[in-house]
């Protein structure tokens, strides 16, 4: 276990959190004036990254349809995150049809998820963050089966608050330089669903010498919390069964404090989004499967959609098996999945436009 005089300043009014880390200022966490203000008009941009994306070129052309006339209203709801790029999708949309009006008023909320679209006011919401179980099970309930729900675009790089890559890290001192998936299910689950027992010392990471008995302190954001699920969902879980948390995890209310804290002990381990890492602790690669490759979390490889903890933007909406979309909603999907959609996306330098084949996928669940 750590030494708590270590990490007693870390919990103080998230002190450690931030103060500004070798050369590089972290993110705070926003104040209720901020918040409230998000809610009405969207969080404002962040500046744009210095190295911006590319627009695959395997993206197809949108083709509208020239079948029939599409019309009509329909309302959505979005992320506080996802307000302007929103509008500028639906006005990109309207300009191939004028009379199909797509409402997505305030109040917007970072909270979003799929049990808004269970009161019927709603035909679809946009979502920056995967759905929770209270999200699928409350839906499943009212209608029977599960929401509809598409990745829409990339996450950022390591914009703070919105969707920033997720890594895991050690301190500095820590000669390991990579983790799996298998391992991190091991490290962190009771569930252990991708096989294996469970992993408690650094030696079983395949570290020598003065490391091999040494414990790893885990330490993770409480559920329930963006990261976490995301966490959850990519290396806990496999198939329908859900991974579940080991109780001795080092759990903090937000994932700010999780850094610093690694940074001040030599045998921690721990992950959050690229915008709270500081400089003072060490980024590890990540491989999906044991025995596969590695992948640095560069900005490059979040770009080519390469990096395994890569985030993504949604598309939720009610959309019954084997039933299509309304036309206007189906259309609406097409174009965001298209080049001219995903074109939206690049213009705006915030967001990761999907690759060819992230597009096809979400394509494919029209079906």
């Amino acid at each position: 276990m750590p030494t708590p005089l270590r990490f007693a300043t870390c919990f103080t009014l998230l002190a450690c959190a931030l103060a500004p880390l070798s050369g590089r200022t972290l993110p705070q966490p926003p104040t209720p004036a901020e918040q409230n203000l998000w809610k009405q008009q969207g969080r404002t941009l962040p500046v744009p990254e210095a190295q911006q994306p590319t627009l695959d070129p395997a993206l197809p052309a949108y083709v509208p349809r020239r079948d029939i006339e599409l019309s009509g209203h329909f309302k959505g709801a979005a992320s506080d995150v996802l307000a302007l790029l929103t509008k500028q999708w639906i006005a990109a949309f309207q300009k191939y049809y004028p009379k199909v009006v797509l409402d997505v008023p305030p109040p917007y909320a970072g909270s979003l998820g799929a049990l808004e679209l269970i009161k019927g006011d709603l035909q679809f919401v946009m979502v920056s963050r995967e759905l929770k179980p209270t999200d699928i099970s409350g839906f499943a309930e009212k209608f029977g089966y599960p929401p509809f729900s598409a990745p829409i675009s990339g996450g950022t790089y390591r914009h703070f608050g919105f969707l920033d890559a997720i890594a895991f890290f050690v301190h500095p001192d820590n000669p390991l330089r990579q983790l799996t998936f298998d391992q991190i299910d091991a490290l962190y689950s009771t569930t252990h669903h991708r096989g294996g027992g469970a992993i408690t010392t650094w030696g079983q990471l395949g570290l020598t010498g003065e490391w091999a008995d040494k414990p790893v302190h885990l330490w993770g954001v409480k559920p329930w919390n963006g990261f976490e699920e995301f966490i959850r969902q990519r290396a806990l879980s496999v198939g329908a069964k859900r991974g579940e948390w080991r109780p001795d995890i080092h759990f903090t209310e937000t994932v700010f404090p999780i850094s610093p804290a690694v940074a001040a002990d030599r045998y921690a381990l721990g992950y959050a989004g690229l915008a709270y890492i500081g400089d003072d602790v060490k980024l590890l690669s990540l491989g999906v499967k044991t025995g596969g490759p590695a992948v640095a979390p560069g900005i490059e490889e979040v770009y080519q959609a390469r990096y395994p903890l890569s985030r993504l933007v949604f598309f939720n909406t009610n959309k019954r098996p084997g039933q299509p979309l309304d036309p206007v909603l189906e259309e609406f999907l097409r174009f965001l999945l298209s080049r001219e959609g995903q074109q939206v996306v690049l213009d705006q330098a915030t967001f990761v436009p999907l690759r060819a084949g992230q597009a096809d996928a979400s394509r494919a669940l029209l079906k």
